[in-house]
């Protein structure tokens, strides 16, 4: 097993979250439609999953589809223009296709034509880790800006006939404008981790190098994902609460100083006992998975944009980013939150 730590503390809060957008399909998916489907009661889903309904994209919608319309928000929201943007990175498990990145059809249809672009897949963690290496970039160019969008379409990589995924998995898009701001704000640290040996937990078995496709995968579903449900469960208790205790400890923050936790949407029953394990029973817990489900890279944007324009994040408050899924993999970022001008 991997235990290797990337903890680090970037103490000058150079660079923080300047603006958020987001972006989620009108077409909903019930727990009544899902409840007729797998032969259980609407009550049992809810229960189980704290989920409502979850969001699903147009037949002509795309993952970069979703990713531009919730970049687009983000920009307008921060008074910056695309062209003003020097990276550009898509956190995705389920790009349009293999090549090209989502990342570049992004970067052309918003016009930002001086950005370098490209995708990053850890799965439901790969937003905290784009915001990880969005950061280590720009700190290396004083005054530059940064988008990173988390965008998945999982309902079309899900088995409509396996019910522990379609009754979580959605489909979003959220973003962020990263950029400078002054100290003592920005994203103090992060901790990010690989757990390899345990990616069984979460696989899509064909469509790649070693499994293309075929009439035999297609025939098996084996392009649609699979989930070892208690195994990942098991998975994020071990790991999750000791990586947002390596980041408060690493950036010298007291639990009970934290306002805000905004964690992955995988699944409403578990992020309460995430909370309370992590010692983060006085912040905050945000939550958008009761209407738009779990929408993998996207669902701590979409949350995080949420809570930003309901008004709930002040100037100054602590807020913890902690995503974890398929790789496995675990991704925690501690924010000081910037309220002042976004230029």
């Amino acid at each position: 097993m991997s235990q290797s730590s990337h903890a680090s503390s970037g103490q000058r809060g150079s660079t923080g979250v300047l603006a958020t957008g987001s972006y989620v399909p009108t077409a909903e998916m019930t727990n009544a439609e899902l409840a007729e489907r797998f032969d259980v009661t609407e009550e049992w889903i809810e229960r189980k999953t704290r989920m409502l309904t979850r969001r699903y994209a147009d037949p002509a919608e795309a993952t970069s589809d979703m990713a531009v319309n919730a970049a687009r928000a983000a920009l307008d929201q921060a008074g910056v223009d695309a062209d003003r943007i020097d990276y550009l990175i898509v956190a995705t498990t389920t790009p349009d296709s293999a090549v090209p990145p989502v990342a570049t059809i992004a970067q052309a249809a918003l016009g930002a034509r001086r950005a370098a672009c490209f995708d990053l897949n850890i799965g439901c963690s790969a937003f905290v880790h784009a915001l990880a290496v969005a950061q280590a970039l720009l700190e290396r160019r004083p005054g530059a800006h940064a988008l990173v969008i988390g965008a998945d379409t999982w309902s079309r990589f899900t088995d409509p006939d396996d019910r522990s995924t379609a009754v979580l998995l959605g489909d979003a898009a959220g973003a962020v404008v990263l950029g400078p701001v002054p100290a003592p704000y920005g994203i103090l640290g992060h901790d990010l981790l690989g757990h390899g040996d345990e990616a069984p937990l979460l696989v899509i078995d064909a469509g790649g190098s070693r499994r293309p496709a075929s009439h035999l995968t297609v025939d098996e579903k084996a392009h649609t994902l699979r989930m070892n449900g208690r195994g990942v469960i098991e998975f994020v208790m071990t790991h999750v609460p000791p990586s947002i205790k390596e980041v408060l400890g690493a950036c010298g923050v007291d639990r009970e100083d934290v306002r805000h936790l905004v964690p992955h949407q995988a699944n409403g029953a578990l992020l309460g006992q995430l909370a309370t394990a992590a010692g983060l029973e006085g912040a905050t817990l945000h939550t958008t998975l009761e209407r738009y489900g779990n929408s993998g890279a996207a669902s701590i944007p979409v949350t995080l944009d949420h809570a930003h324009r309901a008004g709930e994040l002040a100037d100054g408050d602590l807020v913890v980013l902690s995503g974890f899924g398929g790789g496995m993999a675990v991704g925690t970022a501690l924010l000081r939150w910037y309220a002042g001008e976004s230029r």
